[in-house]
Order: C-alpha cells, then structure tokens, then sequence
C-alpha cells in the first residue's frame, strides 16, 4: 500500500464533504490525481490563494512494526528525538524534486539545526493552529476511537512556508498490518474523512 493513495483518498472525501454542506467555501486541493507535487508548491497554493486554512494529511511509517495510532501536528520546536523524526521523513520528499538545492536554499531536510531554524521563524498562527490540531485529535481518538498519541510540534517545511493556521495530520502507520488494513479500507478512509471534517467544522464555527 501507499501513503499517496490512501491520503488522496482521504483528501478528496474531506473536501467534498466541505464543499456539500458549505458550498460558499472554496476547496483548493494541491493535487486531485496520482501526481507529485512539490513542497513549496503547496504551501504557495495556500498563500497564493490568500488561504484561510492549511490542512496536511499523511500517513505515518516506523521500523517498529506495532507503532500505531494517530498524531496531529503543528509547527514547533521539536519535544523529541521522535517528533524530529518524523519532521525529517516528511521533509526528506524535498529530495524528489529537480534541482532542491536551488529552490530550498540552505535548507537541509536531514540537519537537525536547519529544522530548528525554520521552526524558530514561524510563531504566528500558533494559537489557531493548535486549537485545530486539538480537534482533530480529539475526533479521530474520541469518536473514531484511534490510538492518541498526541498533539505535537515538529519543524515541517511545508508549515513553516505557509502563511495561515496549518496542521499536519498522520492519520496511522502502513507499517502496522492491523492499522494498514484500516487505512486502505474505504470506510476507514471515509471515517478519517468524517472527523477531520468535524474538526473543520468546529474550527470554523468558533473562529467566525
């Protein structure tokens, strides 16, 4: 299985949800098939288009084959080693663009320090985005029952570049046979569709 697919999938059902019970709000989507976007590209999407939320949806992989549950993140200085982990393994998709190095500047997805640096530029929109992030966990842990494993701050590029409230969710690990399962189904993906949609809601709701 592939995270690709199982996000899209996921993806599409959020935004269709939005878009039927609240038709005035404008969905961009960075991708809508099988294609690769790159980092800075969706964080331009987002600011381009004077964005108002910034939703990130993953799925997560560990060498630990019985890691499990789901965590949701915002832009921050890391807690721990783990929570730089996964910063690095979402950053490290930098690496699949043409000519990074030009594009990224100084910026090295496997340095610790250059993680730590952008995390230390971007402090507005905390509020926000950790009161999102708090819904969401909460749905996918609460009524979804999922296994919490928090709300956390990491230094991911694709946050620290956009200009609005935004979180990264990691919805499970494929590297979990039990939870892999879960991920590929289509009520699973539905049912992670349908919480973070809740959240979005409630989100909306209070911020307005």
């Amino acid at each position: 299985s592939y995270e690709k697919d199982v996000t899209l999938e996921v993806i599409l059902r959020l935004g269709k949800y939005i878009e039927e019970k609240y038709p005035d709000i404008k969905v961009l989507y960075s991708r809508k098939t099988d294609v690769f976007i790159t980092l800075q590209d969706r964080a331009l999407l987002a600011n381009k288009n004077n964005a108002d939320l910034f939703l990130s949806v993953h799925c997560n992989a560990n060498a630990n084959k019985s890691a499990y549950g789901t965590e949701t993140f915002l832009m921050g200085l890391h807690v721990s080693q783990a929570n730089l982990d996964v910063a690095k393994r979402e950053n490290d998709v930098i690496k699949l663009e043409k000519d990074y190095e030009k594009t990224y500047g100084d910026f090295d997805p496997d340095s610790p320090e250059s993680i730590i640096a952008i995390t230390m530029q971007q402090s507005a929109n905390i509020e926000q985005s950790s009161y999102i992030a708090t819904k969401v966990q909460e749905n996918l842990t609460t009524k979804l029952g999922r296994f919490n494993r928090g709300v956390k701050q990491a230094g991911f590029w694709v946050l620290y570049r956009t200009t609005c409230p935004s979180i990264l969710i990691e919805t499970g690990f494929l590297t979990n046979k039990t939870e892999e399962k879960f991920l590929t189904s289509e009520d699973g993906q539905d049912d992670l569709a349908k919480s973070i949609f809740d959240a979005f809601e409630d989100y909306k709701n209070t911020v307005e």
